[in-house]
């Protein structure tokens, strides 16, 4: 999946494509299901999303089921994948709108996410996720900057509610700095390396 608003000179673009072609020269016989939110961005919910979300299924009118039909064209891809790969740019410190809007539209009770006794359980958990990121600054530990990545604390703590744990990030930071070639050619290597296992 690619996230990001750009096309050209896009570096998430580029490090989950290189994954991908990598992956697939050792994964052959397996299916990409590919989505890029960020040139056709998901629809945020409205009132009659909500509504067929809250009504059950046999109870659902026409304009219901169009308006939720995405959403369950989306959750089937979920449970069809072995693995995710999401290229992710840093905006404004945590992740794009549009994949918080992907978000809203696969966290379900009905189906990602099942309630047991009041308690949640999620449905991913046999799962893994790959995230690449892409920042202008360093937000790693002991950069000075950690306090300020809402990105990946987020993704972490919204995946684990889906049952998702077995998370692996790949940072490509320093974009905005004279490091932007040497840390871009690292995370390249790193994600090449990766998908040959992953």
């Amino acid at each position: 999946m690619d996230v990001s608003a750009r096309i050209q000179g896009s570096f998430s673009r580029q490090l989950t494509q290189a994954f991908v072609s990598q992956w697939q020269q050792t994964n052959p016989e397996h299916q990409i299901i590919y989505r890029d939110i960020g040139s056709f961005p998901i629809p945020h919910i409205d009132e009659t999303w909500v509504a067929a979300y809250e009504s059950a299924p046999e109870e659902r009118t026409a304009e219901m089921k169009a308006a939720i039909a995405l959403s369950d064209t989306l959750i089937d891809e979920l449970f069809a994948a072995d693995c995710y790969v999401v290229g992710m740019p840093m905006y404004n410190l945590t992740v794009p709108s549009s994949f918080k809007a992907y978000l809203d539209q696969v966290i379900r009770r009905d189906r990602t996410l099942l309630l047991e006794n009041s308690a949640g359980s999620g449905q991913l958990s046999t799962k893994k996720l790959l995230v690449i990121t892409t920042r202008k600054y360093n937000y790693r530990t002991g950069s000075g900057r950690e306090d300020r990545d809402f990105l990946a604390p987020y993704l972490s703590a919204i995946f684990n509610v889906l049952g998702l744990t077995d998370i692996t990030y790949i940072h490509a930071d320093k974009l905005a700095s004279s490091e932007q070639e040497q840390s871009l050619a690292q995370a390249m290597a790193t994600t090449r390396q990766l998908a040959t296992t992953f």
